[in-house]
């Protein structure tokens, strides 16, 4: 096992862990988590031995093999597959051996090295490699392509490749899942699943952690805190012990109401059962989960959109794509405002040049492209963190774009995405990926569009951060579409996805669990699953008479009365245990028996309100249903 006792591990002259204590068990899968800046990548380095203690003890079995992903590499020239194997050095130690019998005709000692060879898995290591490549989402055809010939994300790919290819005892991964798409984010977990050794995980996607990890180390105020479960127990288990806090209670009252704007305005459609019900799991979820946020250091919302016309945009007959490569072909689609689109498919699919094409960047190679007079777009991508003037800071980046307004004003609204003080008026050129991110978010914001474009919002993020970002679109009343492989935040944020895939556009009538099987039916060789579309307005439905209306609505809308009756109750009982429990009194030593029972009838209350509230909707959308085929039967 690793134990680290008393620890103080120093970075320059500030102490990152201080007096700190842990325990990792084998064969144990732990997710390290802290914000950014904490140590988890210093106590990596420690691990590997690249720093040392400067006080305290750390254990770590001798004959552990270690495995990590190297965030440098070097040999460009090297062919893919072969640097992968590299990774495995008694593999390449034993092929050495091999060689050198054979340069010296040593019949025995070849006898002996090609043992050895076959004992480190030599003759299918090519196999396993390729596997591995694949699974990373790298074409046959590049394996043998140099290091050289590939981008920083696919290298990122390789290098994430190596570690795996390594046999190790201990696995350690910082961010494995930056730079890779939903897909390969589910082959990831699945291989992490079957990987029998020790791993520590730095990550901050939430549904990764919880698909992977049996445990999570938080480093918070300099010490390692233990959390058994994946990342949701770990919030669950914080709330707890932070449930005392009044400024706890009073922010997650305002988290609360973000997410309940967005349940009235998606509660007012009722037209899918399944996404209402997925909101209002958010919502419980928040409920509970929101002082383990209490001290996250964003706080900021999307001011109201301007209004403007329907459609937003409108695609008929688009081909898009780049010289005389289509990507994709006959797209023809419309965003409404308030639609919330989340963007599925492979990656080079082209969900990034559909959101290109949409956000006024790439014009289509054939059929045309209506914008709205008053479309205000805000786009997120990639690319445009390094187009952030790096001598200039973040007041001055914000001062561009509002020249007239106070200086103070800025710094405020700065301070909701953490630039405080000197870290307003600091030069860009010194951010990290994620400071530089939250720059172009927060500019994002101020410039209050109508719809939002975000291309992979969540890379280089950390969970404060992500979470802020998620609170803040469930607020946001304008148009959203969305590419992420953080599947939190899209199953938080969208109401519906389109499926890009075989050059093709088209809406995924499913959830991410559905998408989730559908690329599994991929990968095993299956004809894909199909994706039935929704009925348009334009699709036959039966016709009922006014009288047939009236017979067959008649239990739908009584039963819509009594339901409404028992969610105003709930509701109404749910507020007065959380009055109770704002009660600083509560919290007292003697009252933990109260506590325990108010928490527990609050989590009981939430889960019958989930309940009560997913019957209305599914009702509601069986009477709307009742409702359209009445009145084409009063048309007919």
């Amino acid at each position: 096992m690793i134990q680290l006792s008393e620890i103080t591990l120093r970075h320059g002259p500030e102490a990152l862990l201080e007096q700190a204590s842990a325990t990792v068990f084998p064969g144990h899968k732990v997710g390290l988590i802290g914000a950014n800046g904490s140590g988890k990548t210093s106590l990596f380095r420690l691990l590997l031995g690249e720093m040392s203690l400067d006080a305290g003890n750390l254990n770590l079995p001798a004959d552990w093999r270690l495995a990590h992903m190297a965030q440098e590499i070097d040999d460009l020239e090297r062919p893919a597959i072969d640097f992968v194997i590299d990774g495995d050095q008694a593999l390449r130690q034993a092929e050495r051996a091999v060689g050198q019998a054979e340069a010296a005709a040593d019949g025995h000692a070849i006898a002996e090295a090609h043992t050895r060879l076959a004992d480190a898995g030599g003759y299918d290591a090519r196999a396993r490699a390729g596997a591995l490549l694949n699974g990373l989402g790298f074409a046959a055809d590049a394996h043998q392509r140099p290091v050289a010939a590939f981008s920083g994300g696919w290298r990122i790919r390789l290098s994430l490749a190596r570690a795996l290819m390594a046999p190790s005892d201990l696995l350690l991964l910082d961010e494995p899942t930056n730079h890779l798409d939903m897909e390969t984010v589910v082959w990831l977990e699945d291989w992490l699943k079957r990987y029998p050794g020790t791993l520590l995980l730095i990550s901050h996607d939430r549904d990764f952690l919880d698909q992977v990890v049996d445990s999570v180390l938080h480093i918070e105020q300099r010490q390692l805190r233990a959390y058994s479960g994946g990342y949701s127990n770990f919030e669950r288990q914080r709330a707890e012990r932070l449930a005392g806090q009044q400024a706890a209670w009073e922010k997650q009252q305002r988290e609360i109401a973000h997410i309940q704007r967005f349940v009235d305005r998606f509660r007012a459609k009722a037209s899918k059962a399944r996404a209402a019900q997925s909101r209002l799991k958010t919502l419980e979820r928040m409920e509970q989960l929101a002082p383990a946020h209490a001290d996250s250091p964003f706080d900021f919302a999307f001011p109201e959109p301007p209004r403007a016309s329907n459609p937003l945009l409108h695609l008929a007959q688009v081909a898009l794509g780049y010289g005389d490569h289509r990507v994709l072909d006959g797209v023809s689609l419309s965003l409404a405002p308030g639609d919330r689109i989340g963007l599925l498919g492979l990656n080079g699919a082209g969900k990034s040049t559909l959101v290109r094409a949409l956000a006024g960047e790439l014009a289509p190679l054939t059929g045309t492209l209506t914008a709205s007079a008053r479309l205000q777009v805000g786009y997120f991508a990639q690319h445009q963190l390094e187009q952030l003037d790096a001598e200039a800071s973040p007041l001055t980046h914000l001062a561009r774009l509002a020249p007239d307004r106070p200086e103070q004003g800025l710094r405020d609204f700065l301070g909701g995405f953490d630039f405080r003080g000197d870290m307003a008026t600091a030069a860009v050129q010194r951010f990290s990926g994620g400071e530089k991110a939250r720059l172009v978010l927060a500019m994002l914001v101020w410039q209050a569009p109508n719809l939002l474009l975000l291309d992979e919002p969540s890379n280089h993020l950390d969970l404060e951060m992500r979470h802020a970002l998620t609170v803040a679109l469930q607020g946001f009343e304008g148009a959203v579409v969305t590419v992420s492989h953080d599947r939190h935040l899209l199953a938080s944020t969208v109401d519906t996805y389109w499926l890009v895939d075989a050059g093709r556009v088209r809406r995924f009538d499913g959830d991410l669990d559905d998408y989730r099987r559908w690329l599994r039916s991929r990968s095993d060789g299956a004809a894909p699953a199909p994706t039935p579309e929704r009925p348009t307005a334009n699709s036959a439905q039966p016709v009922l008479s006014a009288a047939e209306w009236r017979t067959r609505s008649k239990p739908l809308r009584n039963r819509i009365e009594r339901l409404v009756r028992a969610i105003d109750a709930g509701t109404s009982a749910l507020a007065e245990v959380e009055r109770r429990l704002a009660d600083p009194a509560l919290y007292a030593a003697d009252s933990q028996d109260e506590l325990e029972r108010l928490l527990e009838q609050q989590q009981r209350l939430s889960k019958e309100q989930s309940a009560l509230e997913a019957d209305w909707l599914s009702t509601e959308a069986e009477l709307e249903a009742l409702q359209a085929a009445q009145a084409s039967g009063s048309r007919s």
